[in-house]
């Protein structure tokens, strides 16, 4: 046997936490200084990257959808039901968050809890939700784009107005994939300056929505939410699953740890400041939009400008098409930078080849990785209807989401002493009723969402075997890690000045 030959592992090994065991537990190291993102971002600007990332399609676009077609005025709790199943999720990650601070999100956090190939599955799932997630709002911005050219006489031709399928002569939805190239260029300059944008928008975005509930319950008619749940509460149920994806934005906030100023405490505060912020509005557009115009009325791809416009706010309906836009731009700007952060770690740690996570030498920030989101996401959103995209993302964020709770539960009883500067609540009920309520909404969703998932994790494990298997033991050998170790993650008290690595607590 030539010395330098390692025998393939036996079954028992292949199974174990050892150095050559699927389920060992993995934590990523530090990298040179030079390959490290800088830590910028404080609280407030986490939390507008979550609020960025939870309010957009799904306010301005998708609860049209669902209150037209599939729960009517009941679509108020299509979100309630969404958001307390996203709460009891929240509570996990923010958990976790204030413990791992490192990019990668709940891949980190279940490759160290439950094993190196859990981890890998629930990243390689995520990277393709949160490009489709990229793909899905940039869809739901065209209606409220074309509102707006419409309005100003600018017409597009037929052609460039959607994708193959969404109506005659269709071709390609010009306007989507422009953003989403639009937003990858904004990404690649630098996470201060994207941050700051992202801040500016945001805060315009909420601005606008306040209005829209202000002015909206002026001209309420409540015989417009009578019947209330005219397809039953199946409807409203069945409305929750789709409307899922509006409501978890905080998932791809925590992929910005490594960027995060004393990431272990203000991630979680972001993230449960975020989706507060996000649910009240929600509730509130809801009953608006369902009241100023009756729901089989509402425009499924301009709904709150269209029913507004009905009751002859035409001049408001236009500043509510700019501030969709400027929405739907915020949360492709979230999440492709969770994507590109997620793909970073992923790369860091083996799994991935290391080309895609290389950091750019000056603006610190994975840009190759940034890049090929845009691009994909961009062909995904010029080519798919909206409907079959959106459904795969749910599906995908779901599962992770329960992965997430069993393992904050796990954890919690095998490692209590571990320091939390976040502790989930209601412990064990509150992760159960995360795993249940996901698993539910699961349910109602197509057999083929199932299919293309199934798909798509299959040829995820096959990269897993050919190539992430033996790279990883090179980039991070040995056994599984001690998670007392936790502890010992480093987090800085501030920002890197000039691209320096801050001292340790």
């Amino acid at each position: 046997m030539p010395p330098n030959h390692t025998p393939k592992p036996g079954l028992p090994a292949l199974l174990g936490r050892g150095p050559q065991g699927i389920f060992r537990r993995t934590l990523p190291s530090e990298r040179p200084a030079g390959e490290r993102m800088v830590r910028t971002l404080g609280l407030t600007q986490l939390t507008m990257i979550g609020v960025g990332a939870i309010i957009g399609a799904g306010i301005f676009s998708l609860a049209a959808a669902v209150a037209r077609d599939v729960a009517g005025p009941a679509v108020l709790i299509s979100f309630l039901v969404a958001g307390a199943a996203s709460l009891c999720a929240a509570f996990a990650y923010a958990e976790f968050a204030g413990m791992v601070p490192k990019a990668g999100s709940s891949y980190t956090y279940c490759a160290a809890v439950l094993g190196e190939v859990v981890g890998w599955i629930v990243g390689w799932d995520l990277l393709l939700e949160y490009t489709a997630i990229v793909a899905v709002v940039a869809i739901g911005m065209s209606g409220y784009l074309g509102f707006l050219l419409d309005a100003v006489g600018i017409h597009l031709p037929t052609w460039a107005l959607g994708a193959p399928g969404t109506g005659d002569g269709h071709r390609i939805d010009l306007l989507a994939v422009a953003i989403c190239l639009a937003v990858a260029w904004l990404l690649t300059r630098g996470t201060r300056t994207s941050a700051r944008v992202e801040t500016v928008l945001t805060i315009v975005k909420i601005a606008i929505v306040l209005v829209v509930i202000a002015v909206g319950f002026t001209k309420v008619d409540s015989g417009n939410l009578t019947p209330f749940a005219p397809f039953g509460l199946d409807g409203a149920f069945t409305g929750a699953a789709t409307v899922f994806f509006a409501v978890f934005g905080y998932d791809a906030l925590s992929t910005a740890a490594e960027e995060s100023v004393e990431a272990r405490e203000k991630l979680p505060k972001a993230m449960m400041l975020s989706l507060g912020i996000s649910m009240a509005l929600y509730v509130l557009v809801c009953i608006v939009l369902t009241g100023v115009q009756h729901y089989s009325e509402l425009n499924p791809n301009s709904g709150i400008s269209s029913a507004f416009a009905d009751v002859g706010l035409n001049g408001l309906a236009n500043v509510i098409a700019v501030g969709a836009v400027i929405g739907i731009v915020t949360v492709t700007f979230s999440f492709m930078m969770g994507a590109s952060r997620l793909w970073y770690a992923l790369s860091r740690d083996g799994l991935m080849p290391s080309w895609f996570g290389a950091i750019h030498p000056k603006r610190k920030v994975p840009h190759r990785a940034t890049w090929i989101i845009g691009i994909v996401s961009a062909v995904l959103a010029g080519a798919l209807p909206i409907n079959a995209v959106a459904e795969l993302t749910n599906i995908g964020v779901l599962l992770a989401f329960m992965v997430v709770c069993v393992s904050v539960l796990i954890l919690r009883y095998r490692k209590p002493q571990l320091k939390r500067s976040f502790r989930c609540p209601g412990m064990p009920v509150v992760p159960v009723l995360g795993v249940l309520f996901s698993g539910w909404l699961m349910s109602f969703l197509q057999w083929e969402t199932w299919v293309r998932l199934g798909a798509w994790l299959v040829a995820g494990l096959l990269i897993y075997g050919a190539y992430g298997y033996r790279r990883t033991r090179q980039v991070m050998p040995g056994g599984s890690v001690d998670l007392d170790t936790l502890d010992d993650l480093a987090d800085t008290e501030g920002p890197e000045p000039h691209g320096t690595r801050a001292p340790l607590r």
